[in-house]
């Protein structure tokens, strides 16, 4: 050893024991480095956290923009917008910004505000949005609460998997987790504030969803949302938008106690750029998930421990007793439709996808109606699964992922779906195997409502941004369990808004007990759930779009033919793909076309690859008689469920109205 101390190899020549050479060390130069290595740079650092910290590089989850770029600085050179400010008063200016979305109604801001993990003191960062001060009406401000920021799907994995009992990591790299008690969103614990604005503008009464609240009630319940969320150690806040048209993007805030839920809202959004997060500024809209904590049940209006509020003046959201994820997301879906009707822009429960040439298509469909099975196309580009505008400019998605069912999913039948559970999406309450982790979709022990959560640019074919021109096909979807509707009917405009306010469709009840009779069930608008404005409003929207556009409605059932659901089979899925396929390529229109009783359906006489005496179901009962019992027996139930929409005028006088009615079945 060298004198000095200096750690070195010995020239050659300089041997020791075996011909290895001789070690030497030099104090002085060890003591600035962790280690030295002639054939790399050195690696300045005097601990294991300065090491750990060079590991790090800064960046910003994003959306994937190929192509066309959107929104605010999407087209700028990457830190062309960091040079105008420092990182320190970026930082600064968000919290001051999430400090003021979280401002109590008993005091004049917000929690003290820190960046960063409190697990992680050392590493953080910290700015305060304001000095701290001894609050007067409140000890809350004593405490930091601290922000965790807009986390990349790797930093919100090592959250849940840390600190939320009941996450783990899957086989195929997502993260399972669970929604706790409520397993699926809860519509008669949903209110929205009534006020001279929306008690004129939204639906209210018997058939609509909308359940009143006063505003007093609604600050009772984000008092209690905020000082939840305020006493917290970390809160997780997600700065993203709505909605890929830039001309009517959305900007939303969603504060929340849970990794799971940050996650979720970080894939169902749309992303934002690093650019686009610097100019974000002041949210339009903003959700307060206190999920874990309960509302007062003595509070008036609240009917349970759960309330989902919604003010649409204050433009905010406030979630108590449901740590469901699916509230935020609906949620956020029947704000847009208050929002963009607002605009002249139709606001959509639809799938969508795209032509290799253009031609856009939207498929409506209740759960069961193959909505999410034909409106993915390996030759056609997916824009959307579930939520949609259509605008001046075409149409877009309001969303920047999926929310897939996966209840019996398998490679075969959904491998888009099987292929996208991958890291970084979202496993609601599956069941797993303990050593393997492999999930068994069959097993429903948790809920029927499994879900997944992920990415639209998880999906091979979509189409990113998520836009596109203005539909020329609008495929209402119904799956008739009485057997009794045509595969497939062109509809006039005012068929189409008759069976779109219609949403009708069939489920099978009563399966445990041997009882096989169809149940009808209609939704107005294919989503009653989440409408705000009357039924007639979205359809008169429709028709005018579809009729400026020149698009063509189509009503396709994907249910059964020659009978009841029970007595013979549904109609088999390939020849509804050479019914779609039809419609997708124009060959439809030029088909020779009968009309139907009852509901006065044009159906084609003959669709290539599909057998003609199918189209007409008449011809597919052996009981002519039974036949048309049923389609009596089915008119009625349309009629019956119409009969909520009759006194509503559009407009100056009800002659729209009737003419809807009209276009329903006559007998």
């Amino acid at each position: 050893m060298a004198e000095n101390g200096e750690l070195r190899l010995g020239r050659s020549g300089s041997l020791g024991r075996r011909g290895l050479p001789k070690i030497q060390t030099n104090k002085a130069e060890w003591s600035e480095e962790v280690c030295h290595d002639d054939s790399a740079t050195p690696v300045k650092a005097q601990t294991l956290g300065e090491l750990h910290s060079l590991q790090k590089k800064r960046s910003t989850p994003t959306t994937p923009i190929r192509g066309v770029g959107i929104g605010v600085g999407a087209s700028q050179p990457a830190g062309a917008v960091f040079a105008a400010i420092s990182e320190e008063d970026r930082h600064k200016q968000q919290l001051q910004s999430i400090s003021a979305s979280l401002a109590s109604l008993t005091r004049e801001t917000g929690p003290k505000l820190v960046k960063g993990d409190p697990e992680r003191k050392s590493e953080s960062t910290h700015y305060s949005a304001a000095p701290p001060s001894i609050g007067i009406s409140s000890d809350s401000a004593l405490k930091f609460t601290h922000v965790l920021y807009n986390l990349s799907p790797a930093e919100l994995y090592e959250q849940a998997i840390k600190y939320e009992k009941g996450s783990f990591i899957t086989s195929t790299g997502a993260l399972a987790t669970l929604s706790g008690a409520k397993t699926g969103r809860a519509p008669r614990d949903k209110r929205i504030v009534i006020d001279e604005t929306t008690e004129d503008e939204l639906w209210w009464g018997k058939g609509s969803p909308n359940i009143e609240m006063d505003e007093h009630t609604f600050l009772v319940n984000r008092e209690r949302a905020v000082d939840y969320l305020n006493s917290l150690d970390k809160v997780f806040v997600n700065d993203q938008f709505l909605n890929w048209d830039p001309e009517n993007q959305i900007k939303v805030r969603i504060v929340s106690a849970r990794a799971y839920h940050s996650l979720f809202m970080h894939n169902m959004c749309i992303r934002p750029t690093p650019e686009e997060l610097e100019d974000f500024g002041t949210p339009d809209f903003t959700i307060y998930n206190a999920g874990q904590f309960p509302c007062n049940r003595y509070t008036h209006y609240m009917t349970s421990s759960t309330s989902i509020d919604l003010n649409l003046a204050r433009r905010e959201m406030v979630i108590l007793g449901t740590q469901y994820a699916g509230e935020m997301k609906k949620g956020l879906f029947g704000v847009m439709h208050y929002l963009m009707p607002k605009r002249q822009i139709l606001s959509l429960h639809s799938g969508c996808n795209m032509g290799k040439d253009g031609d856009v298509a939207l498929f409506f469909g209740l759960s069961g109606t193959g909505k999410t099975t034909l409106s993915t196309d390996h030759n056609r580009y997916l824009i959307g699964d579930d939520e949609h505008c259509w605008g001046e400019n075409g149409v877009s998605n309001i969303e920047g992922g999926c929310y897939a069912k996966c209840i019996d999913l398998s490679r075969e039948k959904e491998p888009d779906i099987w292929n996208a559970i991958k890291f970084g999406t979202v496993l609601e309450n599956v069941v797993f195997d303990e050593h393997t982790r492999e999930v068994d979709y069959s097993d429903s022990s948790v809920t029927e409502n499994t879900r997944a959560a992920y990415p639209i640019e998880y999906i091979p074919n979509a189409k990113i941004p998520c836009v596109g021109q203005h539909p020329k096909n609008v495929i209402l979807l119904a799956c008739d369990a009485f057997g009794v509707l045509p595969p497939v009917s062109k509809l006039s405009l005012a068929q189409t808004m008759y069976h779109f306010i219609s949403g009708y469709t069939a489920l099978v009840a009563g399966t445990e007990d041997g009882v096989k009779e169809p149940r009808a069930t209609f939704s107005a608008c294919f989503g009653a759930a989440f409408i705000m404005m009357h039924p007639t409003k979205y359809a008169t929207m429709l028709a005018e779009k579809m009729q400026k556009h020149g698009a063509t409605g189509w009503l396709v059932n994907t249910g059964w033919s020659g009978g009841r659901y029970g007595s013979v089979s549904r109609i088999k899925l390939a020849y509804t793909r050479k019914i779609i396929d039809a419609i997708h390529s124009g060959s439809l229109l030029k088909a020779n076309y009968t009309k139907t009783e009852v509901f006065g359906l044009e159906i084609p006489t003959e669709i290539e690859g599909v057998p003609s005496e199918i189209l007409d179901p008449i011809n597919t009962w052996p009981d002519k008689k039974a036949y048309k019992d049923t389609l009596l027996h089915l008119g009625g139930l349309f009629k019956k469920n119409f009969e909520v929409f009759l006194n509503y005028k559009v407009g100056k006088d009800s002659n729209l109205t009737q003419e809807i009615l009209a276009a329903g079945p006559v007998f």
